[in-house]
């Protein structure tokens, strides 16, 4: 990412107040995998939705994001509700995560392949990663980015994280009645071995 890229988020989030749709849909379906303890990343964390979820369940939350704009907010958020989240305005890109440094990371709508390995990496053993983003094969062609390269294919999640065993495994697609249930995303849970 490069300073344009920080200069548009920061826009985006410094004239929108985005409503609280509260934490991800991976998180509030399979929040019970959670471990009672540890450290947590919300990363790509937005309007920090995720991170807020993660403190409230007692885990030791960071919340990085490009936008200083939006980190503000969360840090703001964070102290009104007296949770102890550590935010940063960070590239996560040119500045990802440590090896071996967090229990849980969650990543929501945020895509950026060459960034798995290291977030891989920066689980720690029995570590768990909960990931949701948008698909290419959608119900509402409007929801999510336009970009092809920031939506996924069928079943890719799954291959992005090779070393991680899976939990969850959620892609619904187009079939059936595509009035019910999880559509335009993909979500995974899995742990680090």
């Amino acid at each position: 990412m490069s300073e344009q890229d920080r200069e548009k988020w920061d826009h985006r989030y410094h004239d929108t107040v985005h409503p609280d749709a509260g934490p991800a849909f991976v998180l509030r379906e399979y929040g019970y995998l959670l471990p009672q303890n540890g450290t947590a990343l919300d990363l790509a964390a937005g309007e920090g939705a995720n991170a807020l979820y993660l403190a409230r369940r007692g885990l030791a939350c960071s919340a990085w994001d490009i936008s200083e704009v939006v980190m503000e907010r969360v840090a703001s958020r964070a102290a009104e509700t007296g949770l102890p989240i550590l935010c940063e305005a960070r590239d996560v890109i040119t500045r990802p995560p440590p090896p071996a440094s967090f229990d849980v990371i969650i990543v929501s709508r945020f895509l950026d392949r060459s960034l798995c390995p290291a977030i891989s990496n920066a689980l720690r053993p029995g570590g768990l990663l909960y990931y949701q983003t948008f698909l290419r094969e959608k119900v509402d062609p409007a929801v999510g980015p336009g970009n092809p390269a920031f939506l996924l294919e069928r079943n890719e999640l799954l291959q992005l994280f090779p070393d991680l065993t899976v939990r969850i495994y959620r892609e619904e697609g187009v079939i059936g009645d595509t009035s019910l249930g999880l559509r335009n995303e993909a979500c995974l849970v899995a742990e680090k071995r």
